[in-house]
């Protein structure tokens, strides 16, 4: 929270910085999207009156923080958004979400920066009326996908199916099964990573196996096949989860020293080039703007009637041509 007031004397040494830039190093946990919208909002004074973020100091100015910004509040609104439904029954709905789209509203300095596009807005105009267990802004939400990880999500049509399925998670019925390619090959060619996951204190945008005070996290993985290509070794794993953090697959991969690949978050490289000394084929491969982890296999209960349910998605078309493009490289053209 962003303190109510604040006051600084901008020293000459700050001279021709931005002021959000000055403002992102002299107030403490606050991004630089916040501080823009805290100028935007009359919120920041420089010498008494209003500036834009771009503003470059002079050194000897005056900067106040008057308030604290308040977002307009954020609210769940329906989009005709296409959705690829698995299954349907009047308590459940089985979607395929796809790389690229959030689940619910998240950070942003506008709303609809922060909800627009998310699978809530999609599932409400498609289902109308769903769960309202989660809130006004997680309705029929029963468990999560990060945005660039695609497959199987769960969804509840009303408060008793949502409550019913929230059981069957913690109490670890729901078996899921993820298909992830890594670097590298891993020294087991199956294994089980039980290290408790906590929010990384110096970037909280990740997560970590390192800090204290992690919630408990269990993953079990299977290598299904070694691929050797000229852009490096690989591995495609299927992994299943006991539990579900954040991250939970990409933070015990990465763990492992096997970052997701296009997980960048987590070390993986931003693309995949050949060693010069490789000759005849191409220099690069097309870089993958997800990670390649995908939510392939999910078996639950059904909510009321307690029948075993069981669903599959296939890998989506850009991880299929992105596996042969390592399996068999192309030549170079030039």
């Amino acid at each position: 929270m962003e303190p109510s007031y604040q006051n600084f004397l901008v020293d000459v040494d700050d001279a021709f910085t931005r002021l959000d830039h000055f403002l992102v190093g002299h107030l403490l946990d606050i991004s630089r999207a916040r501080v823009q919208a805290l100028i935007d909002d009359g919120k920041i004074l420089v010498d008494g009156k209003q500036s834009k973020p771009s503003y470059k100091l002079r050194g000897g100015e005056s900067i106040e923080v008057i308030g604290e910004y308040q977002p307009p509040p954020l609210r769940a609104i329906a989009e005709n958004i296409p959705l690829d439904v698995v299954y349907e029954d009047e308590d459940l709905a089985i979607v395929n979400k796809p790389a690229g789209m959030m689940v619910h509203a998240g950070a942003g300095p506008t709303e609809d920066a922060r909800n627009r596009g998310t699978l809530v807005n999609a599932l409400l105009h498609r289902f109308k009326a769903l769960s309202e267990v989660g809130g006004d802004l997680r309705p029929g939400i029963v468990h999560r996908l990060d945005k660039e990880t695609s497959g199987l999500i769960v969804v509840a049509k009303n408060d008793l199916a949502h409550r019913k399925l929230a059981e069957q998670f913690s109490s670890r019925k729901v078996h899921k099964k993820y298909i992830a390619l890594v670097h590298g090959w891993p020294k087991k060619l199956k294994g089980t990573i039980n290290a408790p996951i906590a929010r990384d204190v110096s970037r909280r945008t990740r997560m970590t196996t390192r800090g204290h005070g992690g919630r408990d996290a269990v993953s079990h993985y299977q290598v299904v096949e070694k691929i050797e290509s000229p852009y490096g070794k690989f591995a495609l794993v299927e992994v299943k989860i006991e539990t579900g953090r954040t991250h939970q697959i990409r933070v015990h991969m990465a763990s492992l020293g096997h970052p997701v690949v296009g997980d960048s978050l987590y070390g993986a490289p931003g693309e995949l080039r050949v060693p010069k000394a490789v000759k005849g084929i191409a220099s690069k491969i097309p870089s993958l703007d997800r990670n390649f982890l995908h939510a392939a296999a999910i078996e639950l209960q059904q909510p009321k009637t307690a029948k075993s349910l069981a669903f599959s998605s296939p890998l989506p078309e850009e991880l299929q041509v992105f596996l042969e493009g390592l399996r068999n490289p192309k030549p170079r053209t030039d």
